[in-house]
């Protein structure tokens, strides 16, 4: 690592500490970026899910998105996922069509690459979207999970 970034760093750790402790920033203002909570409520549609959290529910399949999961997770608590796209993606959202919530996780990626990575919960056997957001619609990609212990309700 080079000494000048180190330095910065350092320094930008040392300020932003300060404020925090000041009361100047608030914990939420310096780690967390808002997002929807109306997209994570319990009992409504995935569309309507989408919708909050990414403007839009019209999806469309495409072949241009692949999903690495498991056909048979043995614990429905931790179900790990992969999602990769060649699309130029904005956004890309998980969902899982059964789950009191489906939506389970989704990030704005402004200009990073089209890869995601996360440990999804899910309560039963479910057909789950992995959702690309790009040019201004959504496609997916579509794989059932089949869950032998439950991870959401059990």
């Amino acid at each position: 690592m080079k000494r000048r970034t180190f330095l910065k760093g350092s320094l930008t750790s040392g300020v932003l500490a300060v404020a925090a402790g000041a009361g100047l920033l608030k914990p939420g203002q310096v780690l967390a970026a808002a997002y929807s909570e109306a997209a994570f409520k319990t009992d409504i549609s995935p569309g309507e899910a989408l919708k909050a959290a990414l403007g839009m529910s019209d999806m469309s399949d495409s072949g241009d998105i692949k999903i690495k999961a498991p056909l048979q997770a043995e614990n429905g608590a931790v179900v790990p996922i992969k999602v990769e796209t060649s699309l130029p993606a904005e956004a890309i959202a998980i969902v899982a069509v059964k789950n009191p919530s489906p939506l389970t996780t989704y990030v704005n990626l402004d200009g990073a690459g089209g890869f995601y990575s996360a440990r999804i919960k899910m309560g039963q056997t479910s057909d789950v979207h992995a959702v690309v957001k790009s040019g201004g619609k959504l496609m997916k990609a579509t794989q059932q999970i089949k869950v032998t212990v439950g991870g959401c309700g059990g």
